[in-house]
């Protein structure tokens, strides 16, 4: 019975069960057999007219090192005179899911370079579709921050802001909205993107990853409460806004600037988690399209899938936060709650102001998630280009 025979070149080589080792013997007809059969025993290999011979161990635990490794599995060679002919060389290489394994690490330089890169590339878009969406969407915004603050339903408080100043009245707040909307945006899209790329080599889920990308969201919102504040008391108040703010902070200090940052960081958390967790899984479930015009309606498709359950899930969150904020005088969490409760009960903390904020919210996430991705795509194009001038120079440079 014979063992299996690995043939290379216009050579082979085989053993037999019993009885001396098989001679080394031309084919006609070349051949590679897969050395995917069970590894060979003790051989020894000999060629006629040769006063050598040479003999090699291949057991399974050699066979199984070898192979991890991508060291030749089996060589020989013939001596003719004094000159040795290099004859047989077989190396098992790792497959390539392996390879890609086995590649470089990079340097905490490195890694923070192409977070950097990567956060840019999706914080930009992200912050220009931002701007444009506080243009044309504010005044809905307005409203939701009255609802939090007040608990009326949709209707009457549009009635009651048009009231209060008209037209004008729903864009109180809209300076510093065109810095903290853009701004927060720039940090949510940078923190995800940024944070991916950070931990693109770790050994960790792709939600644990978003908790960490959502953590650092949650954190760069309170760097811009002050300005936040500002806005949100300018369109629950108005007019009355800053001179309302002036003297809650000669009251309180100016901590009373970063009231709500806890909520407001909880909020985000909660709200960004969900959404980009949403938009991951959709982006990676959905099929790609070259087509412009396929390609938006699935972004949109996907910003309103991801709106709305962010809303549903940090809704009554921010219903603390916004009456905490807006407060003409200092207030602790427990009596927002408990004003909450008393004058709507659960109902109005978790649903006050979620239909708006739905509505808002939806028409929101489709115009941002295209304009973002119009924009990613954008950017991925100009830094291709750059990168191919760079290419072409460094090229050139050289000759």
């Amino acid at each position: 019975m014979s063992c299996p025979v690995v043939e290379l070149g216009a050579f082979s080589f085989s053993q037999q069960d019993q009885g001396p080792p098989g001679l080394l013997r031309a084919r006609e007809c070349p051949r590679v057999l897969s050395l995917s059969a069970e590894p060979f025993g003790a051989c020894t290999f000999s060629a006629r007219k040769s006063k050598q011979a040479f003999t090699l161990l291949a057991s399974k635990k050699a066979t199984r090192a070898s192979r991890a490794r991508a060291l030749p599995f089996a060589s020989l060679s013939l001596a003719q005179g004094l000159t040795p002919l290099p004859f047989a060389s077989m190396t098992k290489a790792l497959p390539a899911q392996e390879q890609e394994g086995k590649k470089k690490k990079k340097s905490i330089a490195e890694i923070l370079e192409h977070a950097r890169k990567r956060a840019l590339a999706g914080g930009i878009p992200g912050m220009v579709a931002m701007a444009l969406q506080v243009v044309t969407l504010m005044w809905l915004r307005t409203t939701i921050n009255y609802q939090y603050r007040h608990g009326t339903s949709t209707m009457m408080a549009l009635r009651t802001l048009y009231k209060d100043g008209g037209i004008p009245r729903f864009y109180q707040g809209m300076l510093p909205a065109l810095i903290q909307g853009p701004l927060s945006r720039f940090g949510d899209t940078a923190a995800n993107t940024g944070t991916l790329a950070l931990l693109e080599d770790a050994d960790m889920p792709p939600a644990f990853k978003t908790i960490a990308a959502s953590l650092a969201a949650g954190c760069f919102r309170i760097f811009l409460m002050p300005v936040d504040a500002l806005k949100t008391i300018m369109q629950v108040e108005g007019k009355q806004g800053i001179p309302s703010l002036l003297s809650k902070v000669k009251n309180g200090g100016p901590t009373v600037l970063y009231h709500g940052a806890l909520a407001a960081s909880a909020a985000t958390f909660v709200g960004h988690y969900p959404w980009f967790a949403v938009y991951n899984t959709l982006n990676d479930m959905l099929p790609a399209y070259d087509e412009l015009s396929k390609r938006l309606l699935r972004s949109a498709f996907i910003g309103f899938c991801s709106s709305f359950v962010s809303d549903c899930c940090s809704n009554s969150i921010r219903v603390i936060k916004t009456s905490k904020q807006a407060s003409t005088v200092p207030i602790t969490y427990t009596e927002v709650v408990k004003q909450v409760l008393e004058k709507e009960g659960v109902a109005g903390l978790m649903g006050r102001g979620l239909g708006t904020k739905l509505i808002s919210n939806g028409m929101q996430g489709i115009l941002f998630s295209v304009l973002w991705r119009l924009g990613q795509d954008y950017y991925a194009k100009k830094e291709k280009e750059k990168a191919a001038a760079e290419a072409a120079d460094s090229k050139a440079s050289k000759k």
